[in-house]
């Protein structure tokens, strides 16, 4: 039998405004996963779900990566959209995580609105697991989703940080740009 070899990736640990994250990256410089560290356990069997077995190293990622990481918790709020990401999932949760690029900065969807964007409006549930399966948080802007009625419902990094995320994107933004899309406001 043939032993197959663990995927090979980078660890790196960078300090935000909301908590220290961990930064998964491979040869290549595309994210693999990006998590908060308290939630490293999550992240570890996430990356287990989708590549099997795997060797973290710890360093730095490229440069690139980590400079567009502080520009967005600086304030530049497309420094993440040109990222390279790569994951493994189903087709479904990859559409899923696609779309969630799409949702701009400083605007919220709900779960409905995901599901009609990736041309499956009855599976709202589905669209809510593959959003909580997640890898790469952030990056791939699962924050963003929010209940029908605008509530926040759950975030793997913390409802707190959720807050604190959309905040930080809405200072930015300003009103809803009438796109039908919501723009988060604190109460």
């Amino acid at each position: 039998m043939k032993k197959t070899q663990p995927e090979a990736f980078t660890l790196d640990r960078i300090v935000t405004p909301v908590g220290e994250v961990l930064l998964v990256t491979d040869a290549d410089g595309a994210v693999r996963a990006f998590d908060f560290t308290d939630y490293e356990a999550r992240m570890m069997t996430l990356l287990a779900r989708h590549y099997g077995r795997v060797q973290l190293t710890p360093g730095r990622a490229p440069e690139a990566v980590r400079n567009a990481i502080a520009a967005y918790f600086g304030g530049e709020l497309t420094a993440l959209d040109g990222l390279a990401v790569k994951t493994g999932g189903t087709d479904f949760q990859r559409a899923v995580w696609a779309a969630l690029r799409t949702i701009p900065a400083g605007r919220t969807w709900s779960y409905g609105q995901l599901a009609q964007a990736i041309g499956k409006p009855a599976a709202v549930r589905a669209v809510g697991l593959a959003n909580g399966a997640n890898p790469i948080g952030v990056i791939v802007p699962c924050h963003r989703v929010v209940g029908a009625n605008g509530t926040l419902t759950g975030y793997a990094g913390g409802l707190e940080r959720k807050r604190w995320l959309l905040a930080h994107e809405a200072s930015q933004v300003g009103p809803d740009d009438g796109t039908g899309q919501g723009a988060f406001a604190l109460d």
